[in-house]
């Protein structure tokens, strides 16, 4: 008995001096980079993550960068990418250590991670030891995940604080919840920048080949700021940056029956609010357009969720609601009584797809547009994949590529780009493997009179905000205005 308890302790021994060696190690990797970018939040956190690195990389800073989202990205300082390797194909915080030693080995200027815990306490041990982040980004904070951060919004935002760096930075585009994040701020000695979404002009979106939101593009110009680069190169940069996997996306068929149809694929964003701002944002640029129709994935492991979508047609005044998955009904009786005429169930997710797909384009009108939303697994996948299958659009193609387009029919701002790790099906790949990508957009300058913000010390006490003047910064708490 003796001999275990022996061979137990010199064990536990050895284990604890290797993982003080470990620690060592990646401290020491972490200190080769001198500028460390955690992004975190509930929405956009990769997007913004491949942002933050375009704008770095456009100001030639070396800048490594790795998303945890839809498809999880290490991104070389040359703007190439690899899907990240894991075992069994679990997430594990753990591999941040693997993530920052191969970072170091470039010696980067520079290193955007996106936070990939949810669980508050990992959350803080993510920035803690793993990132030791000197720039934090906190994007948002959305109504999802709430068992594991909730119950209410403000217990969220106050989980997604616990990654905020000590005696650092934090950037955030977060308006409602603003006052609670500088509490928690104050309380780690940290300063909090505000991205104001207003100071990134319609034109300087409009430079992007894929859709995005200001609040994202201001957070990144904030972070390219704080680490010296100036907006235009910062911009360039961006619009070169290639986007994530789950980008939003909008396509254009052509039935069999000749009818029109643009389709958006707005799955990505499932969570409310999130959803219905993507959808606001197609129908402000006129990527898609009314007759509205859309369509809800349900899952059996997603309820309340598919009840959220159902409640927010009212806001979306769709012509017709299409529900596919199970249980459908889940969906369809939390949509109000008023509009529950509009919805049309197409069976649950044992039904012959080619037979909910035909029911599907049949009820469309000739020139119509589609909005796919709450979940992607399962008959959402389907439904995808068949669509990809439809021919596209060309005259539509053609007027992106630059020709005429109809006076009462604004042509699209984006085109599509493929990532070469994405498995699309096959239909799509043929479809899109030769398509040229579209050319970058040359760096629009912003706003006469409008000039690079300046911000405080890190260690600076915060200030009160003062009514900005022509030369005040352009970092400020919600609710002041610009001249």
């Amino acid at each position: 008995m003796r001999f275990l308890y022996t061979v137990l302790v010199v064990c536990g021994a050895v284990l604890l001096i290797a993982g003080v060696i470990e620690q060592r190690r990646h401290f020491a990797n972490l200190d080769r980079i001198p500028s460390r970018v955690l992004v975190n939040g509930i929405r956009g956190k990769s997007s913004i993550t491949r942002l933050c690195a375009g704008a770095l990389r456009g100001g030639e800073l070396t800048t490594v960068a790795k998303t945890t989202g839809t498809a999880a990205r290490f991104i070389h300082p040359d703007a190439t990418e690899e899907p990240v390797y894991r075992k069994f194909g679990i997430a594990n915080v753990v591999e941040q250590i693997g993530i920052v030693r191969r970072a170091a080995a470039y010696r980067p200027d520079a290193l955007v991670i996106e936070c990939m815990a949810v669980m508050p306490a990992l959350q803080e041990i993510n920035q803690s030891k793993l990132i030791r982040s000197t720039i934090g980004v906190l994007c948002n904070v959305r109504e999802d995940h709430l068992a594991e951060m909730g119950p209410t919004l403000d217990d969220v935002a106050r989980s997604l604080c616990r990654s905020m760096p000590e005696n650092g930075i934090c950037v955030t585009a977060e308006k409602d919840r603003f006052a609670i994040l500088q509490e928690e701020a104050d309380a780690r000695n940290c300063q909090l920048v505000y991205a104001d979404p207003d100071t990134v002009t319609d034109e300087e979106l409009r430079g992007f080949s894929w859709f995005t939101f200001k609040e994202n593009v201001a957070i990144a110009l904030a972070v390219a700021e704080l680490l010296g680069v100036e907006r235009r190169t910062a911009l360039q940069g961006m619009y070169d940056a290639p986007p994530d996997p789950g980008v939003l996306s909008v396509e254009r068929y052509r039935t069999p029956e000749g009818k029109r149809l643009r389709f958006a694929n707005v799955f990505a964003a499932n969570d409310p609010e999130s959803t219905l701002m993507n959808i606001n944002q197609l129908l402000d640029l006129g990527a898609v357009h009314r007759p509205l129709n859309v369509v809800i994935n349900c899952r059996p492991d997603r309820v309340e969720r598919n009840g959220q979508m159902g409640e927010l047609i009212p806001a979306l005044d769709p012509e017709q609601v299409f529900v596919i998955g199970h249980p459908a009904k889940s969906a369809i009786d939390a949509i109000p009584a008023a509009f529950r005429d509009r919805a049309v169930d197409l069976g649950g997710d044992r039904r012959d797809p080619e037979e909910f797909m035909g029911q599907l384009l049949d009820r469309l009108g000739p020139d119509s547009s589609l909005v796919a939303i709450g979940n992607i697994h399962g008959q959402g996948e389907v439904l995808l994949e068949h669509l990809a299958e439809l021919a596209p659009d060309e005259e539509a193609a053609d007027r992106a590529d630059g020709g005429a387009t109809a006076p009462d029919e604004p042509g699209p701002r984006y085109a599509p780009h493929l990532d070469p790790y994405q498995h699309y099906p096959q239909a799509r790949e043929e479809r899109y493997a030769a398509a040229p990508h579209r050319p970058s957009h040359p760096a629009p300058g912003g706003p006469e009179g409008l000039e690079p913000a300046r911000v405080r010390g890190p260690f600076e006490p915060p200030v009160p905000p003062a009514r900005p003047t022509d030369d005040a910064p352009q970092w400020h708490t919600p609710g002041e205005q610009h001249r």
